[in-house]
C-alpha cells in the first residue's frame, strides 16, 4: 500500500512494516497521510523477521519502518519527532507550551492507557477474536506451515494470554474498563461534535496519537465499532476525517486557550493513567513482573510490568521540565486542577536502566510490555 498524499519531503518512498490492523502501524500511517510522507505498507511476517528486527532495532515490536538509505526505525513516538525535525515548521504543535505539553499528553495516554482495552475488545469477544485471527494468520503468519484455523486458535491463545486476562483483565473488571471505554466515547463525541480536531480547527500530535487505539481497534473490531455507530457517529466522522488529512490542513489558528471539554480526559488520566504509571515504577524498582493496582474505580490484578512506560514517565516529566517558567506555571496549575500533578511525580526516583531508549528511534532498549 502506498499512501496517495503529496510528498511533503523530497526523499524516496520509506517503508513501513506491520500489520493493516495493527494499532500502532495505523498510527503511524495516519502520521504519514498528513506529513506527505511518502511510504509503502509491507505486513510484516512471523517468524522470518523476527531476529533481523532484534539486529537492527534491538526488539521485535510492530511497526518498524525502514528509510531508502537502509536505516532502520522504530518506537511511533520517537519516529514522528525524528521526522519533525526534517519539516520548517512545526504545524502538529501548538505555540502555547501548555497546549503542547497536553498534546504530547494525550500521545502518551492514548499509546499506552488505551492498548489494553483495545485488545480485550478485539480478543475477549467471539466476533473479534474470529475477525482479527484469521486476519493475522493470513497476514503476518501466513508463511508459517500450519493450517489457517490452528494459526488462528494460537493467536488467539497467545494474545489474550499476554495482553487481556494476562495483563490485570479479569471478569470481576470487566464492566468496569468496558464503561470507561464508552465514557471515552462519549468525551470524544461531545469534542468532535463542536470541533472536527482535539484541539480545534486543525490535526495535531493529539489527534494522531488517539488514532492508534481507534483508527485499527475501536473503529474497526465489531464490538466497538458498533457501539461506536450507535453511541458516537461524531467519532468515527472524525476517524475518516483524520485519514483524509493532508498537509494542506495544517493550517490555521490554534484556540487562544485550552478547550474546556478536555478536561474531563485530564481528570481521567489523573484519576487512572497516571497513577498506574507511578505503580509500574514502584513494581519495577522493587523487582515484582506483575503487580495489584485499583485506579479509576478498577482494580486491576497482576497486571504486566513495563520498563519502557518507566520511561514515559520520565519522558513526561522531562517535556515539563523543558518548558519555558511561564508555560511550567500554567501547565502546573492545570495538571494539578485535574489531579494529574501528584502522581506525575510519584516515586520521585524512577528505575530506569542505564541510558534506557537513550538510542531511539534508530535502537531500542525494551519492549512496551515484557510479555514473552
Amino acid at each position: 500500500m502506498t499512501s496517495q498524499n503529496e510528498p511533503a519531503l523530497d526523499q524516496p518512498a520509506l517503508t513501513l512494516y506491520g500489520s493493516n490492523i495493527s494499532y500502532f502501524t495505523g498510527k503511524m500511517e495516519n502520521y504519514f497521510r498528513i506529513r506527505g510522507i511518502p511510504y509503502h505498507l509491507k505486513s510484516m511476517q512471523f517468524p522470518r523477521m523476527e531476529r533481523q528486527l532484534k539486529h537492527e532495532i534491538g526488539v521485535s515490536q510492530m511497526p518498524a519502518v525502514r528509510l531508502a538509505d537502509g536505516r532502520w526505525l522504530t518506537d511511533t513516538t520517537k519516529m514522528i519527532e525524528w521526522f519533525e525535525l526534517r519539516f520548517a515548521d512545526n504545524a502538529l504543535l501548538p505555540d502555547d507550551p501548555c497546549q503542547a505539553f497536553v498534546a504530547h499528553l494525550i500521545e502518551d495516554w492514548a499509546d499506552e492507557w488505551w492498548w489494553r482495552p483495545a485488545m480485550h475488545y478485539r480478543w475477549h469477544y467471539t466476533e473479534g477474536a474470529r475477525f482479527a485471527s484469521w486476519h493475522l494468520a493470513t497476514e503476518v503468519t501466513g508463511l508459517v506451515p500450519l493450517p489457517v484455523w490452528l494459526k488462528s486458535r494460537l493467536l488467539t491463545r497467545r494474545q489474550r494470554r499476554g495482553y487481556t486476562v494476562g495483563d490485570g483483565l479479569t471478569s470481576t473488571n470487566v464492566p468496569a474498563v468496558e464503561g470507561s471505554v464508552q465514557r471515552l466515547f462519549g468525551q470524544l463525541q461531545h469534542i468532535f461534535s463542536d470541533r472536527p480536531y482535539v484541539l480545534g480547527n486543525r490535526p495535531s500530535l493529539a489527534d494522531i496519537g488517539l488514532a492508534g487505539p481507534f483508527f485499527r481497534h475501536f473503529a474497526l473490531d465489531p464490538v466497538p465499532l458498533e457501539i461506536l455507530r450507535q453511541t458516537a457517529p461524531a467519532v468515527l466522522e472524525w476517524v475518516a476525517r483524520l485519514w483524509n488529512t493532508t498537509q494542506g490542513d495544517l493550517k490555521g489558528d490554534w484556540p487562544v486557550m485550552l478547550p474546556n471539554d478536555l478536561k474531563p480526559l485530564l481528570r481521567d488520566m489523573g484519576s487512572g493513567y497516571l497513577p498506574y504509571l507511578s505503580a509500574n515504577a514502584e513494581a519495577v524498582r522493587d523487582g515484582r513482573k506483575r503487580f495489584d493496582i485499583q485506579v479509576d474505580g478498577v482494580e486491576y490484578k497482576k497486571a504486566r510490568y513495563s520498563r519502557y512506560r518507566v520511561w514515559c514517565l520520565e519522558q513526561l516529566r522531562k517535556r515539563w521540565l523543558g518548558l519555558p517558567a511561564q508555560g511550567q506555571e500554567t501547565t502546573k496549575a492545570l495538571l494539578e486542577s485535574q489531579g494529574c500533578w501528584g502522581p506525575m511525580w510519584q516515586p520521585e526516583t524512577l528505575p530506569l536502566l542505564p541510558d534506557q531508549e537513550a538510542g531511539l528511534p534508530f535502537r531500542a532498549t525494551s519492549k512496551m510490555i515484557d510479555v514473552y
